[in-house]
């Protein structure tokens, strides 16, 4: 229910909005769950294995039960947590892990089969009959598995990512986080000040107090001012630092649009990555639950977010409240809620020799042994010494203790350390490079604490950055002692819940021990303790203190669970940003792409880049026409084609030579100024990783090309070999594969087309390079081939490729030529036995194609040694061949000697790729058979069922065309 004067909402804007099909209204500042909370909502979910009712238990991201789905026009967002969710004016939202309505869930009979549900019953109920797997067990387990629901259609909403650099980044805007910002940013040093909520101040707006002497509102919005202010200052609210990274990197989310309509490019969610010289944790303290029977009641709720939502949503949870907690601070809920004219039914408190000075009843040495009502509390049962009584109650707040949010500081291997004081894990110091936590996250619990420790660390970062700290008095602030008796666990009769979100109770860690799981992580696997969306931020040190009980251990030696990024949930669409679309896979368009558009060459991918596929001429009706064609204008005349897509890496340094040497095969230190050579690359397990070549520039500089689908990949590892074998080798190289628009000009008159171009004639041997001059531009003249014919590729910088295209192809016309597309450049490559990554396909050696003897004896490289394990090479490997046939057939089909039966074991080998070819009027292949090499001549039968292809082919050598390769040396 709402209280008067009470809140920080803006109760000038009433918003209206929609959970389970019903209207509610609101006010602008709300939280889903505090709207639905005034409006005497307590059931909003379901619990993941039992299906039981679930009400609000927190006001924060820590969030287990509150989880709903929210509807968008275009998308549906499963396990939001009402706890951070704004309301705003049309927001849909839905309950969810139900079946059938929230109130009658008929999933709800697992409740009732509890006994037989306990931690790890999958493990052997699902055994037998083995035959009900697939039909029965799977079907249902899938069916009941998982929170939420996806709409199945594609999101189509906006996510951005971006980046940011500061020398301090301050966590959290509590009172350690804000006094930390302002010392920093007085400074003068560049701050970010993030704050996963909607509203800086952390605590303060729940909790108040005195600050400086004036009321804790006063204070923070003079802060703030000042903070706005500052321009090396950067304010960023709705942003939750979500882990901790090397170098000083830490990921962080920020809700952009998530509280308001959703319209164009508007935003829903931006991923961060910000590096910061120096960070400073202030995400203060995590309030922890007790464990007694049937504490998960929707009305339940943590003490401190029963104290929120009344001051800062002016909404009482219940009418009649009663709390149980066993720390003074606490207590204060009590006194706010009966200030506010809410009745406090009791106080009862666990200690012995608690005081007792509220206006209610007050039970010193009580516990709650049990609770009532189905679908929301109605009343609970205390224990006092011998007597057992009943209390009439809607809401009971609980409170523990506080744990320190101390997640981050565990993001790089550190682990927490035991404070038998705070009874609850603190920070270890250094844990992450550059980060230090302040405040409740490092134990220290009194407003004072959190300002001195705040301001601490920022002198310490504005030292370390050489700026002088200015002179900052502290305010005075209450500085109370933090006392409690540890409660873990109250004994009883009925179920004692942990782990909220994924049904665990302290039977269920107990069994864990019984069966030997003594190990906190192997409890937490076998219970899944912790395993659910809020990762166990409200349950984990009760788990592992029933866990060091049950096994006489103490907490210290029982240990702690790994906490991993993220700390709260990133959607991947945040993650991945960007990466839809065009954006996942980027078009990248050639020079000469419009020139191939205007001959109505259809564009297909290669890579990223969009190549032609064929040259179309009128009366051709078919691609196989044109295409044979253009086989042919090479064989007879001279083609043009654009082959700027292959891979170029400028590669220089007095090193250079012995660097290629290291990640090629065989030997290009020796190679002459001026000359070209084939070079076979590979990887550290011995396997080919790429082919190409290599010109020698100049005695220092070389130029690397790399296929067309590996060029990201060589250039990738290039760098890993240079950083981890010898990064003090004098080596440099860079990419240029856009800086150069090159062509291949191939066939009989290609020297007379390529001449006709050159200011100057040039006479180059093949695997020849030189510079050039084409049309008063500098380029470089390449003799190679790989069509098998006289072949020639022209380069020039980028921005002359569209014009030398042109007219390469105007010339070429003249000759009998033209441009030849990637459909006859395949043909023209099978032709003459050359290899793409259709055969280099990441599992075959130098041995599989017939190149071992590339591997120089004479000097090591990357993959040496790999490639000569046991397995690697031999006749029981598949090697290249080709094959012949008079029918069609097909790349994947599979290889089976004649007559046999074919099956798996029987598998000879396969094919990789495949054409027509008009030169040899037969079809033609590449493919992998085992001893391939020793078996030409013979009959293999080629299957491809899925094709319903079945031939007979001869195996022959894969080089079809001009074996001796006279032509490409002419």
């Amino acid at each position: 229910m709402r209280i008067d004067g009470k809140g920080l909402i803006d109760r000038t804007k009433p918003v209206r909005f929609r959970f389970d099909g019903k209207d509610y209204a609101g006010y602008k500042g709300d939280t889903l769950a505090s709207a639905l909370l005034a409006n005497d909502v307590r059931l909003v979910g379901r619990s993941f294995k039992y299906h039981r009712p679930r009400g609000v238990l927190t006001a924060g991201s820590e969030e287990p039960n509150a989880l709903v789905e929210v509807i968008g026009p275009k998308n549906q967002t499963p396990n939001v947590r009402a706890t951070v969710q704004e309301v705003f004016e049309g927001l849909e939202t839905r309950s969810q892990n139900r079946l059938g309505s929230l109130r009658f869930d008929l999933l709800a009979v697992n409740d009732l089969l509890w006994p037989f549900l306990g931690a790890g019953f999958y493990y052997k109920t699902f055994m037998w009959p083995r035959a009900f797997w697939e039909g029965l067990y799977e079907p249902l387990i899938r069916r009941a598995a998982g929170l939420g629901s996806l709409s199945g259609k594609h999101d189509e909403g906006t996510y951005e990512k971006a980046f940011a650099f500061c020398d301090v980044l301050v966590i959290g805007s509590g009172p350690a986080g804000l006094m930390a910002a302002l010392t920093a940013g007085r400074a003068g040093a560049d701050v970010i000040l993030c704050d996963e909520s909607h509203a800086f101040g952390g605590r303060l707006l729940s909790d108040g107090g005195v600050i400086g002497g004036m009321p804790a509102g006063e204070w923070l919005a003079q802060v703030l001012a000042e903070l706005e202010a500052l321009p090396n200052v950067r304010l960023m609210l709705r942003t939750t630092v979500t882990g901790a990274y090397d170098h000083g990197t830490y990921g962080a989310l920020e809700r952009v649009g998530l509280h308001k309509p959703a319209r164009p490019n508007l935003p829903r969610e931006c991923f961060w990555r910000i590096v910061a010289k120096h960070a400073v944790l202030a995400a203060g303290a995590l309030e922890r639950p007790v464990a007694f029977p049937d504490n998960d009641r929707p009305g339940i709720m943590l003490a401190s977010a029963v104290r929120t939502y009344l001051n800062r949503y002016g909404v009482s949870p219940g009418k009649r409240v009663t709390l149980f907690a066993n720390t003074d601070q606490a207590r204060a809920v009590a006194r706010e809620l009966m200030a506010a004219g809410v009745t406090v039914a009791a106080i009862i408190d666990p200690r012995p020799d608690a005081f007792s000075v509220e206006d209610c009843p007050v039970h010193v040495g009580g516990e709650v042994i049990g609770t009532r009502g189905r679908l929301g509390l109605t009343g609970i049962t205390v224990r006092k010494g011998a007597e057992t009584f009943e209390i009439e109650t809607d809401c009971l707040a609980m409170s523990g203790g506080w744990n320190p949010t101390l997640h981050l500081t565990c993001h790089m291997n550190g682990r927490p350390r035991w404070d038998e004081d705070l009874a609850a894990f603190v920070p270890m110091e250094g844990a992450v490079p550059g980060l230090v936590a302040v405040g409740a996250a490092n134990g220290s619990m009194s407003t004072h604490g959190a300002l001195v420790t705040g301001h601490a660390a920022a002198v310490q970062a504005v030292q370390a950055l050489g700026r002088k700290a200015p002179d900052l008095p502290l305010p005075e602030a209450e500085d109370r002692p933090y006392v409690l008796k540890a409660l873990w666990a109250v004994e009883g009769k009925g179920r004692a819940w942990l782990d909220f979100a994924n049904d665990v109770t302290t039977k269920d860690v107990k069994l864990a021990a019984q069966e030997g799981f003594r190990s906190v992580e192997h409890m937490k696997r076998y219970t899944t303790q912790g395993m659910a969306p809020d990762q166990g931020k409200n349950s984990n040190v009760a788990a592992l203190a029933v866990l060091a009980d049950a096994t006489g251990r103490g907490i210290p030696e029982t240990g702690t669970t790994t906490f991993r990024p993220p700390y709260t949930p990133v959607s991947i669409a945040a993650m991945g940003a960007g990466g839809r679309a065009e954006g996942f896979a980027p078009q990248r368009f050639l020079t000469s792409d419009q020139a191939s558009r205007d001959r109505g060459a259809p564009m297909i991918e290669a890579g990223l880049w969009y190549r032609p596929s064929y040259f179309p001429k009128p009366g051709e009706t078919t691609w196989r026409e044109a295409c044979d064609r253009e086989v042919r204008m090479v064989r007879e005349a001279v083609g043009v084609a654009d082959v700027s897509t292959l891979g170029k890496i400028d590669i220089q340094g007095k090193d250079s030579g012995r660097f290629l040497d290291f990640v090629y095969t065989n030997t290009f230190s020796t190679l002459p100024v001026g000359r070209v050579r084939y070079g076979l690359m590979l990887r550290e397990d011995g396997h080919v990783l790429d082919d190409g070549t290599s010109a020698r520039l100049g005695e220092d500089h070389y130029l690397m090309t790399t296929t067309t689908a590996a060029a990201g990949l060589v250039m990738r590892h290039l760098d890993f070999v240079h950083q981890a074998f010898c990064a003090d080798w004098q080596v440099r190289f860079i990419s240029v594969t856009e800086s150069w628009a090159q062509f291949a000009v191939a066939g009989p008159k290609a020297r007379a087309l390529v001449q006709s171009f050159l200011e100057e004639p040039v006479d180059l041997p093949f695997m020849g390079v030189a510079p050039v001059r084409v049309g008063g531009v500098e380029g470089r003249l390449f003799r190679i081939s790989f069509s098998g014919e006289e072949g020639y590729e022209l380069a020039v910088p980028t921005r002359y490729g569209e014009a030398l295209f042109r007219d390469l192809v105007a010339r070429a016309e003249t000759m009998g030529g033209g441009p030849y597309g990637m459909e006859a450049l395949n043909v023209l490559r099978i032709e003459k036995g050359f290899i793409t990554h259709a055969e280099i396909h990441g599992r075959v050696t130098a041995h599989d194609i017939g190149m071992e003897r590339m591997i120089s004896a004479k000097k090591d490289c990357i993959g040496k040694a790999a490639a000569q394990r046991p397995g690697l090479w031999g006749p029981e490997r598949e090697q290249l061949v080709g094959l012949k046939a008079s029918a069609p057939i097909s790349a994947g089909a599979h290889l089976f000697v004649p007559g046999m039966e074919i099956h798996r074991e029987t598998d000879q080998g396969y094919v990789t790729s495949v054409c027509w070819s008009p030169t040899l009027g037969a079809w033609l292949a590449l493919a992998f058979l085992k001893d391939g090499r020793n078996r030409h001549g013979e009959k293999i039968r080629l299957v491809d069922h899925l094709r319903g292809i079945d031939v007979i082919c001869e195996v022959c050598d894969p080089v079809f065309h001009d074996p001796a390769g006279e032509k490409l040396r002419a």
